[in-house]
């Protein structure tokens, strides 16, 4: 048995320790505990807590370590705060920049509202759960401490659309998420749909209150618009349409979105999806909306159109990475929101670095590219004024983030 002090947390989420010079991780351990295991390449597996550190507390969730989904729910929820603030911080470092962080805005426990499952028929009927880690061991979960209660009220009727759609040795996956209508979900990689099949799928939904059902990337049934609330503008997103996974932490990074764009009267709007900021912000300015998604734009353009009290929006469709907006096409706007997917910006940063524009609000999902694209807008003239940690991929390494850019 080889032991290790545990010295910080990793990225994501396992700790990590120093041995002969060279970093061991360990998973489900905590800054300053003392563990033993078998230590295989870099990782330390077959775990003991030899001195647990004062920030282990008991896991709430009965399927922790056993389901992968989460990776530390036995650490304390303060020093998580930090720990995700850490992370941007860390990136940002490692580009020369220095930064203000605002406290860590987290979201709770339940409050997930969309979740990827895996499902299999069984002898006696089905199981709906997700891959333990680094395996493609399916475990099955009868509870969640992350999910929507919505989305966990609706299992007996997602495990009865997994036995008509898996075949007896394969898997379906199952995009679950809640929407103003009930549950949204999709199914893929299941059989191909029949008269029969069909049926069963529609008398499921009207028993279970689903809102849509799609399959294999068609729509079955939609029993009620699957309707999401963009700041009072209704809004039904097409088939694997980003949201944000908590509607706690959209409302904490539209909150950041209005305090940086304050009083601007146009606003340009790029990466918009269907219209997560967009529409919030045509209650006070007039917003163009840029994405590469024709159907996204479309359905934010309804909801615009059947809204009240909204300025004018106007969608246009352009992919940001292939046609990335020159220097000259920000003149007309007073204040710029960009929220680029995890690959980030990098040449449309660089455009807006050319640019005269006066405010930004940089949304972001990936530390590494943020801060790469934060140094090339310093550079370009702009001052980082500071950053707000949103975290709502609680218990794991992800989080996202707003930073407020003025120019110099």
């Amino acid at each position: 048995m080889t032991e290790l002090t545990i010295d910080t947390l990793g990225s994501q989420g396992d700790g990590v320790g120093t041995l002969d010079g060279t970093e061991i991780f360990a998973a489900y351990t905590a800054p300053g505990e003392r563990v033993s295991g078998d230590l295989a390449g870099d990782r330390l597996e077959n775990l003991r807590i030899l001195e647990p550190a004062p920030i282990r507390i008991k896991a709430p969730c009965r399927h922790f370590k056993t389901c992968g989904g989460c990776a530390t729910q036995h650490i304390r929820g303060d020093f998580l705060a930090e720990w995700k603030r850490g992370i941007v911080d860390t990136a940002l470092k490692r580009q020369g920049i220095e930064a203000s962080f605002r406290e860590t805005v987290t979201s709770p426990p339940n409050s997930r509202r969309r979740a990827v499952f895996t499902g299999k028929r069984t002898k006696s009927g089905a199981m709906l759960g997700f891959h333990a880690r680094s395996s493609d061991q399916l475990v099955a979960i009868e509870t969640c401490t992350l999910l929507e209660p919505e989305i966990m009220n609706g299992f007996d009727g997602l495990k009865a659309l997994v036995q008509l759609a898996a075949t007896r040795k394969g898997a379906v996956r199952l995009s679950v998420s809640t929407s103003l209508g009930g549950l949204d979900v999709d199914l893929t990689e299941a059989k191909p749909m029949d008269t029969s099949t069909l049926q069963d799928v529609v008398k499921i939904a009207h028993d279970n209150g689903f809102a849509r059902v799609f399959w294999n990337g068609d729509i079955v049934l939609e029993r009620q618009p699957a309707q999401q609330d963009f700041g009072g503008a209704l809004v039904t997103p097409p088939n694997g349409a980003f949201l944000q996974a908590t509607a706690h932490g959209e409302a904490a990074l539209w909150d950041a979105v209005d305090e940086i764009t304050g009083k601007s009267k146009s606003v340009l709007d790029l990466f918009a999806g269907c219209g997560t900021f967009s529409l919030p912000l045509a209650r006070k300015a007039e917003v163009v909306a840029i994405e590469s998604s024709q159907p996204m734009l479309d359905a934010m353009d309804r909801g615009w159109r059947h809204a009240t009290g909204l300025k004018k929006l106007r969608t246009v469709q352009r992919d940001l990475f292939r046609n990335p907006l020159l220097s000259d096409e920000f003149k007309a706007y007073d204040a710029v929101v960009m929220d680029p997917p995890r690959a980030g910006a990098k040449e449309q940063t660089r455009h807006i670095a050319d640019s005269g524009v006066g405010k930004l609000a940089f949304v972001s999902c990936n530390p590494a590219t943020f801060a790469r694209d934060a140094r090339t807008l310093l550079d370009g003239g702009f001052t980082l004024e500071w950053v707000q940690v949103v975290d709502q991929f609680l218990w794991s390494g992800h989080c996202e983030l707003v930073a407020h850019f003025t120019r110099r």
